[in-house]
Formats: structure tokens, C-alpha cells, sequence
């Protein structure tokens, strides 16, 4: 059995609530005007995840979707693409028959978004995805497990699930806003990435709070701290509740001031949004866009 006390001590996760706040809200002030610019909003533009995780999805509204992402350099030449398409898993072969575009197919797998069934299940339903076209497997965390201390089986899990990837990469979402506490956050987030995940994820957005820019700051700090130890570089995507350009921006800045340069494109930052898209493309072009 792993020895996880010696774990959060090795990533120093007894962090304090009130100090992250204070020194976030410093971060920004200082540096997040420095990016409200074209340039850094089409960055952000092609780290998005353009979702749809919808009860009343099906493919006929998956695929305009998906043909809007075909055509959109048709009618925004000047633009990048979005980094991937999110469904859920049973639409990701909607999404691989009709892409036409290299981009990156994410299935929410594994019991989405409350992770509360048998692991069986979620091995077999990320198999499934990844078997329909799913490049990019994005699972949440049993938070129930994690908070009632059961540390052991939250990682087993995850290295199983993991191992049922065969290749994709596997986004973690940790669901912060369950969390409560910077160190609960600081130590799933090092629980994710030692058992093998590719990213991790703030939220699922379907619970509130979702994305918060403390959650992602610490986060930010864990893979930072896991880079420096294991030489691995894993990415981040804050998604839930992402709708503005300054949103977005403040991502974006945080990603930049913790963990680099290095860290700023759709490889390693991805945005999980949708409705940010028109917004973002609407402050690029200076007029209202809904085009997506």
C-alpha cells in the first residue's frame, strides 16, 4: 500500500485557504492586464474543448456541432482551430464519423460526472469510448472515496482506468468545488498525476462552485512541483463555469506566471467551454459572433 501521508508531505499540500486567495488576487492584479490582447485571446481560442454534455444530446445535435468546427477556417481563416470536441461517450463515434479536422476527440468516461458506480463499469465505458474514436478520456475523481479517506482505492482506480486508455491521454477531473480546501485540492492533485494522468481538470460543471481561479492556481503549483521532481509535464484544463474573455484571460495568466511559457499551448492548456468560443471570437473581431 502506498504511504500517502508521505506523499502530501513530499508535495507540501498543508497549504493555507487564505494565503492562496491573497496571493492569486496578486498574481492577477499584477499581471493578468498584460494578456487582454488579441494575440493571448486566439491562444486561448485554440485551447479550447468545445463541449456539449447535455441530457438532450444526440447526434442530430452533435453534428452541427462538429460541422461548424469543419468549416470554421472556411469562414475564420485568420483564426486557429479549437483543441478538441467533448461529448459524452456513447456520441464520441458521431464526432469521429463526421470530424473532418485533426483535432482531439474527448469523451467524459467513467461514470460522469459523479463517478459513483462500479469500476468495472468505468474501465468498460472508457474502453468503449476510446474503441468508438475517443482520443482524450476526461474522468472525475470518487470524491466521495477520496473525502472519506480511502486514498488507496481513488488511485487504484485511476491507474485502472488509466491502463484502459490504450493510448488516449486521460484528463482528470478532481472536482474542486467538493474539495472545500486548497490542501484537499493540492492532494488529489498529486494523487492524479502519480497514478498516471495525462492532465487534470478542475470541475465537471455540473455542481457549484466549478472552476475557480484559487483551484487552478494550486493546481498549477502541483504540476509545477510534480515536473520538477519526475521530469513529466502534465497539462491543466480549468473547465465549469469559463465563459468570459477575462475569464479566460485569467486562466491563461495563471498557467503563464506558475508554470511557463513552456505550458501555453493546447498540449498542456486546455479550456473546457463553449459558450467562451463566441465570446472570445467576438473580441477578437470587435462585433457580436455567435457562431458556434
Amino acid at each position: 500500500m502506498r504511504d500517502f501521508d508521505a506523499l502530501w508531505n513530499e508535495y507540501a499540500c498543508n497549504l493555507n485557504d487564505n494565503q492562496v486567495k491573497e496571493n492569486v488576487a496578486k498574481l492577477l492584479a499584477e499581471k493578468a492586464n498584460e494578456n487582454k490582447n488579441v494575440a493571448v485571446y486566439k491562444q486561448c481560442f485554440n485551447c479550447i474543448d468545445l463541449t456539449s454534455l447535455s441530457t438532450t444530446d444526440n447526434a442530430a445535435t452533435i453534428e452541427p456541432m462538429v460541422e461548424k468546427v469543419n468549416s470554421f477556417s472556411d469562414k475564420y481563416p485568420d483564426m486557429p482551430s479549437v483543441a478538441a470536441i467533448c461529448v459524452y461517450p456513447a456520441l464520441a463515434k458521431v464526432v469521429k464519423d463526421k470530424l473532418q479536422m485533426p483535432l482531439g476527440i474527448a469523451a467524459v468516461s467513467a461514470g460522469f460526472p459523479s463517478s459513483q458506480t462500479f469500476i468495472e463499469v468505468k474501465v468498460a465505458e472508457t474502453a468503449m469510448a476510446v474503441s468508438d474514436g475517443a482520443s482524450e478520456i476526461d474522468v472525475v475523481i470518487s470524491v466521495g472515496t477520496f473525502l472519506g479517506g480511502d486514498f488507496e482505492t481513488v488511485y487504484e482506480e485511476l491507474a485502472e482506468i488509466k491502463s484502459a486508455c490504450h493510448g488516449a491521454h486521460l484528463k482528470v477531473i478532481l472536482e474542486t468545488g467538493a474539495l472545500v480546501s486548497a490542501e484537499n485540492i493540492k492532494k488529489v492533485s498529486v494523487l492524479a498525476m502519480v497514478a498516471g494522468a495525462d492532465f487534470i481538470k478542475t470541475s465537471t460543471g455540473k455542481m457549484s462552485p466549478a472552476a475557480t481561479v484559487e483551484a487552478a492556481y494550486v493546481m498549477c503549483g502541483a504540476i509545477k512541483e510534480f515536473y520538477q521532481k519526475t521530469g513529466e509535464k502534465i497539462g491543466f484544463k480549468p473547465a465549469g463555469g469559463i465563459v468570459t474573455t477575462e475569464d479566460a484571460v485569467n486562466y491563461y495568466t495563471i498557467v503563464k506566471e506558475v508554470l511557463g511559457d513552456e505550458w501555453l499551448n493546447n498540449k498542456l492548456f486546455r479550456i473546457g467551454a463553449t459558450r467562451l468560443a463566441n465570446n472570445l471570437l467576438t473580441d477578437i473581431y470587435g462585433n457580436t459572433v455567435a457562431y458556434f
